[in-house]
């Protein structure tokens, strides 16, 4: 898995246009969190770059960049969590879950859910 890095909140603004085309993740982190080194691990096993190659996946290290969760809150109208993952599509946020709800099968199925099939 190829995590872009989230480390400039202008990337917002990338995200937001790409979104537009692609559907984009968004995976905040919180380093010195157990329960989101194991979501993040969990995610990261079961990735499957093939299934989700028009999918554009970002990584936050929320404490390293906690102005830039707080702008993914406000922007996205999302209530701050660590872990947490975003689906962005259209410019806005269309899926997020944290903690133990954030799981590759229901990013999965959302993204299959808002993507439509090309012939």
């Amino acid at each position: 898995m190829n995590w872009i890095k989230l480390t400039n909140k202008s990337q917002l603004d990338t995200i937001q246009a790409e979104s537009i085309k692609e559907p984009v993740v968004i995976f905040k982190h919180s380093t010195s969190c157990s329960i989101s080194r194991t979501a993040l691990d969990r995610l990261e096993r079961n990735w499957k770059d093939g299934e989700l190659a028009n999918v554009k996946p970002y990584y936050l290290d929320l404490l390293s960049y906690r102005e830039i969760s707080n702008t993914i809150a406000d922007r996205f109208h999302v209530e701050h969590q660590s872990p947490q993952v975003l689906i962005i599509k259209n410019g806005q946020s269309v899926y997020d879950k944290s903690h133990f709800d954030i799981s590759f099968a229901s990013i999965q199925n959302e993204l299959k859910a808002i993507t439509p099939v090309k012939n």
